[in-house]
């Protein structure tokens, strides 16, 4: 099965839309956030989350684009693997460096950013590529679409 830009864009946003969700209320809890209380813990993973997502529509824009020089037109899942360095790197600057996703007095440590971003990271990669595969016969014949 080869994921057309739609399915990889839905996979994304409904991926880490559940998947994300569910390690955020697990970890959030258990990272180094210093002074900040449960409330605005939440709130930063929460918002970081969801600059993930929408940045990772764009990655999957360009992530296309770079795959029509590709014979295959298709990523081995090693590089799938292997975006969690640029993307993680494009979101820590964003997170860490403005205050586009999160406010300057919520910003999270490098630390508990790297946490979460690859707790949430290798569940979702796990997850999609090993269990969903079996489970949603549809999903995996359907160019990776939901809808």
């Amino acid at each position: 099965m080869l994921p057309t830009l739609n399915g990889r864009i839905q996979t994304r946003i409904l991926g880490l839309g559940v998947i994300g969700f569910v390690v955020a209320l697990l970890i959030t809890p258990l990272l180094p956030t210093g002074a900040l209380g449960p409330v605005d813990s939440y709130r930063v993973t929460i918002s970081v989350l969801v600059g993930v997502v929408l940045v990772g529509v764009l990655w999957e824009l360009l992530y296309h684009f770079l795959q029509q020089f590709r014979w295959e037109k298709d990523w081995p899942t090693l590089f799938g693997m292997a975006t969690i360095v640029n993307e993680g790197a494009l979101m820590w600057l964003l997170v860490g460096h403005t205050t586009i996703v999160v406010p300057e007095d919520l910003r999270p440590s490098l630390t508990a950013f790297s946490i979460q971003f690859v707790v949430t990271w290798l569940a979702f990669w796990l997850i999609i590529n090993g269990p969903m595969r079996v489970v949603v016969h549809r999903w995996r014949f359907s160019g990776g679409r939901f809808l």
